[in-house]
């Protein structure tokens, strides 16, 4: 196929697929196909899960899943009826990480430590099947299950967040959830002192997940966080949108601005992100 028709292609389905409606790009569909290079690569694991994703959430009033830290933790939990798996980011902190430490939820772990957990759950879901297909069991049940993963503040900047997009969808994550944390300063969504990044710089953190996604050719999940309801502290005044919660000109040491956190702040930034995100997500201290 030459490459004025993938582009095309991708321009029609972004505006006739109803996947993407009120999704907004400020990229296009060229930058992606550029980006993509000569050869074309079916991430299937990833794909079908986002697919089975999205069609739960648009039928069903709501998907029954758990926290998983092992594949065999996941295999039981599909067993007993569960339709998706949940791997967080204090869960391969403190367990499951690359290097070998138990940490508190605070970004300490390599970064492709959640990409190599999701690999390994998926990769006992693969087996499972595989167990079921050769006794012969006429009633199959889906191991498959979408995964949904967590990439904290997404390790860095934007180029980071790119990159963790990219290993998590190879890894097979169905859906990805990026928070506006300062990610150097990330803390558990239950710890004080948080400190947010201004809103345009969440944003941009999103475009690049998206973007991400849109060279694997995956319709990856994209969960935007806020952590506004908690977090009172910002980087920066720089974003129009933030000044209306900063409380005056005071300062920390570190010269983070003070602001008023609450649930107002969180529904503010959750209609800032809500064009680049598939589902928002606020943090609170209690359901």
């Amino acid at each position: 196929m030459e490459t004025k028709e993938k582009i095309q292609n991708l321009v029609s389905d972004w505006l006739s697929n109803e996947r993407w409606k009120g999704i907004e790009r400020p990229y296009t569909a060229e930058e992606v196909i550029k980006l993509r290079g000569s050869y074309t690569i079916d991430y299937s694991v990833a794909r079908m899960g986002a697919e089975k994703l999205w069609k739960k959430l648009n039928s069903q009033d709501f998907v029954a899943g758990l926290g998983a830290l092992t594949g065999n933790q996941a295999v039981q939990e599909v067993d007993a009826g569960l339709e998706a798996i949940y791997l967080s980011g204090w869960q391969v902190a403190a367990d499951a990480n690359l290097a070998g430490e138990m940490y508190p939820d605070q970004s300490l772990y390599p970064a492709n430590s959640v990409p190599q957990v999701v690999k390994r759950i998926n990769n006992a879901l693969l087996r499972a099947d595989q167990i079921q297909s050769v006794n012969g069991i006429k009633d199959k049940k889906d191991y498959l299950v979408p995964i949904i993963a967590d990439a904290e503040a997404g390790f860095g900047g934007n180029l980071n967040a790119f990159e963790l997009m990219k290993s998590m969808i190879e890894s097979g994550a169905s859906a990805v959830h990026f928070e506006d944390q300062l990610s150097s300063a990330k803390k558990c969504g239950h710890l004080g002192g948080k400190v947010l990044v201004p809103t345009q710089e969440a944003i941009n953190k999103l475009v690049a997940a998206r973007l991400a996604a849109d060279v694997m050719g995956v319709p990856t999940l994209i969960i935007a966080r806020t952590d506004a309801d908690a977090a009172n502290l910002i980087t920066s005044d720089i974003d129009e949108r933030d000044r209306k919660f900063i409380m005056g000109n005071e300062r920390t040491s570190e010269g983070f601005y003070y602001v008023k956190n609450g649930v107002e702040q969180g529904i503010d930034r959750g209609l800032s992100y809500a064009p680049y995100a598939d589902l928002l997500w606020m943090e609170t201290s209690t359901p």
